[in-house]
């Protein structure tokens, strides 16, 4: 039987680059004493970030839930909006915060991504925008779901947060829908301490999201709009640059960490991991297992492995439809397959710092919990 370990092996690690590095950056910031509102490192990040995603078009923001909302309000949208409850609470808070009504579709059990095949009984006159989730770095059917859109004439805001640098066909994640959010908060594959990025298609919604970003300004002495402060300051993007130049080895070491799971885990009655999609380049930002028929619960399992000092996610739990603040509108018995993937999923330990034998360290503690 496994012992307890006596230091915390907890779920993810922020990727840091050298601290010579990045105090090195600091220097300019100093000397200048621009701070933030778009000064020089600002900008390099919005050029170097544009060109590693491959990108049409892009905007900076001080996190990822600010890009989500102000990217809805620049679409200046009204009605009601389909979305995923297996995600996290930024995405339907986006939506309410812009006066919208999130119609939530259930997921498919494969991937965990919004069903597509019940996306158009959804779709009413008052449907104004879809907004999927890409889950655990798994895409949605973004091929469908533009093809759908197109017929009904609506927007299509992707949540991105969990695909930092994933391409499907060699073509850039953010390059689908009409705009895609990316989150880089400190527990993602790629960071900036805080920080997000829209990506869109029509090069026009540029400068209305500045301006957004930006308190409305338009002018020296002119505001035209009811904007926020969304604006990302030159820590963050110092941060930013410094962690692209890490992010491939990350990325590269971050896989090797899920091959190791997948060879210890898969195959295993009722233990259920996701499929790769040979089109899909991925980042491997998460390593999800589903715990169904298994020889222990998902919160049994949960617990035996905090009992281990070793620290996993119940991620996403619970969907955002029985969140409280939600509860009185929707009921999570209306999405099925949501509300059993979310009892059922952990997130086990992920990141590039990880030691291999903590993986199967973590991988034996499963498999004896599922023995009794």
């Amino acid at each position: 039987m496994s012992e307890k370990r006596e230091d915390p092996i907890l779920v993810t690690r922020s990727l840091l680059p050298p601290l010579e590095e990045y105090v090195e950056m600091l220097k300019p910031i100093w000397d200048s004493a621009w701070l933030t509102n778009m000064g020089t490192y600002h900008e390099e990040f919005k050029r170097q970030l544009k060109s590693y995603l491959m990108a049409p078009n892009l905007e900076l923001f001080v996190n990822g839930h600010m890009a989500l909302e102000l990217a809805i309000q620049a679409m200046e949208l009204e009605g009601e909006v389909i979305t995923t409850p297996f995600s996290f609470s930024s995405t339907a808070h986006a939506i309410v915060r812009n006066g919208l009504t999130p119609v939530f579709c259930d997921i498919n059990p494969e991937d965990y991504t919004l069903d597509v095949d019940m996306l158009e009984d959804l779709i009413t006159d008052r449907t104004c925008a879809i907004v999927p989730v890409h889950v655990y770095g798994n895409l949605c059917d973004v091929e469908r779901i533009e093809t759908i859109a197109e017929s009904h004439g609506l927007k299509v805001i992707y949540d991105a947060a969990h695909t930092f640098g994933e391409e499907l066909d060699g073509k850039g994640v953010g390059r689908w829908g009409d705009a895609s959010m990316f989150s880089f908060h400190a527990t993602k594959v790629f960071n900036s301490i805080e920080g997000g990025a829209v990506t869109f298609r029509d090069p026009k919604l540029e400068e209305r999201l500045y301006q957004l970003k930006n308190f409305g300004i338009t002018g020296y002495e002119s505001v035209e709009h009811v904007g926020a402060n969304g604006k990302m300051n030159e820590f963050q993007a110092a941060m930013g640059l410094c962690n692209l130049r890490y992010v491939e080895e990350a990325i590269g070491r971050r896989r090797s960490l899920v091959m190791r799971y997948r060879s210890r885990l898969d195959g295993i009655e009722g233990i259920r991991l996701c499929r790769e999609n040979p089109r899909v380049r991925y980042n491997y930002a998460y390593m999800p297992v589903v715990f169904d028929g298994y020889g222990a619960t998902r919160d049994e399992i949960f617990q035996v492995l905090k009992e281990h000092n070793i620290h996993v996610r119940k991620y996403f739990y619970p969907c955002i439809n029985d969140y409280a603040c939600y509860r009185d509108r929707y009921r999570k018995e209306e999405t099925p397959v949501a509300a059993r993937i979310s009892g059922q999923v952990l997130t086990l330990p992920l990141y590039p710092e990880l030691p291999t034998e903590v993986v199967d360290e973590v991988c034996q503690v499963i498999r004896e919990a599922g023995r009794g």
